[in-house]
């Protein structure tokens, strides 16, 4: 692999150790700014044309390159991501993202430019996307196919593990790092989330008990894995992947799409059933999944037209009939 340039280098690990930025977010920013940065040595013409642009080497980019870049080079990048590399808004967003936040570092942090090009880059408009997720019906399906597996421990594994997506609202990651400590007072849990910020979730009594049923058939291990709450087949803690692998099976044989519904979606289903059927505010639903801002939990707000409509025909005014005044 070729290397990273030290000023990108240098920015990757600001983000991490003193931002405190979770590591799957800082090797996007990584896969972002290096995309961008092979696409300005094309733009510049330091590279021939021909060449694939997989194999576009960085290694040399400084902060003179860096210099030379203005807003304009930033929108021509935009268009490339959108018209070359078929990048959606979401994915563009993420991108106009990483480049700002590179530019902030070296502006305002490092004071190595003396203006910032991105300060006027905008985000480009994203659709009102609505969360996917779980019917009540196909939850109660996806858990009933769980208890099918007859092997005990991987059954009372692995319903524990779609118990707390479904009722917790977890990232994949969150649940993947659980210790066994992390559980307190039998109904709560310490979990870190993005920005390696810990928040506790409170426990119901579905999650406890499906816990609790777990433990009885989870294998002791004397291994650095030995807290883990989830352990795999190998005697290790359940990494991410092992985990989405076990939800794809289930998902699957459950005859739910694959390509629609992952672990993902499972959090979006406890945050619309939350949502929908408990009455949570949503300012105790940003404290629940851990979201920075209110305005990235306010995707549930639209999922829940009846409740709408039956807010409407709740006024006291709903059914007044206009009088008829006389001639």
């Amino acid at each position: 692999m070729k290397e990273i340039p030290l000023i990108l280098d240098d920015y990757l690990n600001y983000m991490e150790t003193i931002k405190g930025t979770s590591p799957n977010t800082v090797k996007e920013y990584y896969f972002d700014l290096r995309t961008f940065l092979r696409y300005m040595k094309l733009r510049y013409k330091l590279v021939d044309k021909d060449l694939e642009f997989a194999e576009i080497d960085i290694s040399d980019v400084d902060i003179e390159f860096i210099k030379k870049i203005t807003i304009q080079d930033l929108h021509a990048y935009i268009s490339y991501v959108d018209k070359n590399r078929d990048n959606g808004n979401f994915a563009k967003s993420r991108k106009v993202a990483s480049i700002r936040s590179f530019f902030e570092y070296l502006y305002l942090r490092v004071n190595l430019l003396d203006k910032n090009p991105a300060e006027g880059l905008e985000f480009p408009k994203t659709d009102d996307r609505h969360p996917v997720y779980l019917t009540l019906d196909q939850v109660e399906l996806l858990l009933n196919t769980v208890l099918e597996n007859k092997n005990e421990e991987y059954r009372k594994r692995d319903y524990a593990i779609i118990m707390l997506f479904l009722n917790c609202g977890l990232r994949l990651s969150e649940l993947a790092s659980i210790d066994m400590d992390k559980i307190r007072d039998n109904d709560t849990l310490s979990v870190i989330g993005k920005g390696n910020k810990e928040r506790t979730i409170f426990l119901n009594d579905s999650c406890i008990e499906a816990i609790k049923e777990y433990l009885q058939v989870r294998p002791a291990i004397y291994s650095e894995d030995k807290k883990a709450l989830f352990i795999s087949k190998r005697k290790q803690r359940m990494s991410n992947r092992a985990i989405q692998h076990m939800i794809d099976r289930y998902l699957d044989k459950a005859g739910l799409d694959t390509n629609i519904y992952s672990t993902h979606k499972l959090r979006h289903t406890a945050a619309t059933l939350m949502y929908k059927y408990g009455n949570v505010d949503i300012r105790a639903l940003q404290e629940i999944l851990g979201h920075q801002s209110v305005s990235t939990t306010q995707i549930y707000t639209h999922i829940d037209d009846d409740r709408l409509r039956s807010a409407i025909k709740s006024n006291p005014l709903a059914n007044r009939k206009q009088k008829k005044t006389e001639e």
